[in-house]
């Protein structure tokens, strides 16, 4: 299992922290932001595909700001991805 720690830009949560096995998101978990969604998407998005998730979330706006909680977690996955396999 791989942890990656991500600091969240431009959104009310200010942390995201993903473990993955190979291309599986094993858990999610966001620091500050809207408790209840994003608990939900946290368990949402366990046992996962990465690709799968990114291409959902990737570019989702929140109101008129340029990203949101599940864009920063789409980023927050490529780099994790990318941050596992450098290993």
């Amino acid at each position: 299992m791989f942890s990656y720690t991500y600091q969240t830009k431009g959104t009310c949560s200010r942390e995201i922290e993903v473990e993955l096995e190979g291309k599986t998101i094993r858990r999610v978990s966001f620091e500050g932001g809207c408790p209840g969604n994003l608990s939900g998407i946290s368990k949402l998005v366990e046992g996962m595909d990465i690709d799968h998730v990114i291409g959902r979330f990737a570019g989702t706006r929140c109101g008129n700001r340029p990203t949101s909680c599940p864009d920063q977690l789409s980023i927050a996955l490529r780099e994790a991805y990318a941050a596992q396999e450098a290993k």
